[in-house]
């Protein structure tokens, strides 16, 4: 299982309104991320600095292809645009992926 980690940062003064958000994720999304093989998807923040991690059943290409050719995420990016600052790939349109240092299994 291939593993995928992204940071991001939440702009500022609205950290509720992420977490919100988050709080009433599309039931659309989580289908979507579930049939991307995606799962342990787990976002952290320290303030308003954001760091996300998931598990890719299917291995990562699969799952940047998948959200990168679906309109959900399309709505999802568009509708989080005001709450969060992310850098995307411009080849992937997803995160771009950091470097795994250390796994301790």
């Amino acid at each position: 299982m291939e593993r995928f980690a992204w940071m991001g940062r939440i702009r500022p003064g609205k950290q509720a309104e992420y977490k919100r958000r988050h709080d009433e994720i599309w039931p659309e999304m989580k289908e979507l991320l579930k049939a991307a093989g995606i799962r342990n998807y787990t976002i952290w923040s320290d303030g308003d600095l954001l760091f996300g991690y998931y598990e890719c059943e299917k291995g990562i290409a699969f799952a940047e292809r998948t959200q990168a050719e679906s309109p959900i995420v399309d709505r999802w990016n568009a509708y989080m645009e005001d709450v969060l600052e992310l850098v995307m790939d411009p080849v992937t349109g997803a995160q771009p992926k950091l470097q795994q240092m250390f796994l301790l299994e």
